[in-house]
């Protein structure tokens, strides 16, 4: 097999333009497309394109929330060190995980739950401008549905925790909740994937700023 020289820049480039051929005849919504291609980039799975959920103008309403300088959670440190910060805070937005704070370690152990939860109940404090990024715990996503029926109701969930014991059913939980959200149904997600996400919104966003 040969082995071809790319330059560093143009390696996105063309796994990109091999995605689009790859693709074939697919026709992809427009507001949805950088999303969709940047997971398969991400992953190298074209199942994305059919399990990725979109709720009614969720990337619209993605984009009014990080122009408002909304705060992006997430649920790992892997996913907080995967989205641009650089370019996140460009719009004024900030990027938290709270997962090895010692007050959300001390209060999960404390109450007997696990951190994911606790941090989720720090989240909500935060106000309600806020974007979650949850790629690994669906313990995360079975909280932030306890609070949204409690009356919590954040700007947008991303719900992609990877994995078999209640993965699914919570993502079903999200997308049942009525709150904007983008969700991988199924087994399949990961911190990598709730970071790309967001980037691809982000990304978009900026070139659009640069035009």
């Amino acid at each position: 097999m040969k082995i071809r020289n790319i330059a560093p820049a143009e390696i996105e480039k063309e796994s990109f333009a091999i995605i689009t051929r790859e693709l074939g005849d697919r026709v992809l919504d427009p507001e949805k497309a950088p999303i969709i291609k940047r997971v398969i980039h991400t992953t190298a799975d074209f199942e994305y394109v059919d399990n990725l959920y979109f709720s009614p103008n969720v990337v619209e309403i993605a984009k009014d929330a990080i122009r408002g300088g909304a705060t992006i959670v997430t649920d790992t440190q892997m996913a907080y060190s995967g989205i641009s910060k650089k370019t996140a805070e460009k719009f004024g937005c900030k990027t938290v995980c709270f997962m090895s704070d010692p007050d959300v370690a001390a209060e999960a152990k404390e109450k007997g739950v696990t951190r994911a939860r606790v941090s989720m109940d720090k989240a909500s404090r935060l106000g309600e401008n806020v974007i979650f990024a949850i790629g690994n715990a669906p313990t995360s996503l079975l909280r932030l549905r306890e609070l949204i029926d409690e009356g919590y109701t954040p700007k947008l969930i991303i719900g992609v925790p990877v994995g078999f014991v209640n993965v699914i059913p919570s993502k079903e939980l999200i997308i049942e909740s009525n709150v904007p959200c983008i969700v991988a149904r199924g087994r399949k997600g990961g911190s990598n994937v709730a970071a790309c996400i967001v980037n691809a919104i982000l990304y978009a966003m900026d070139e659009k700023r640069g035009e």
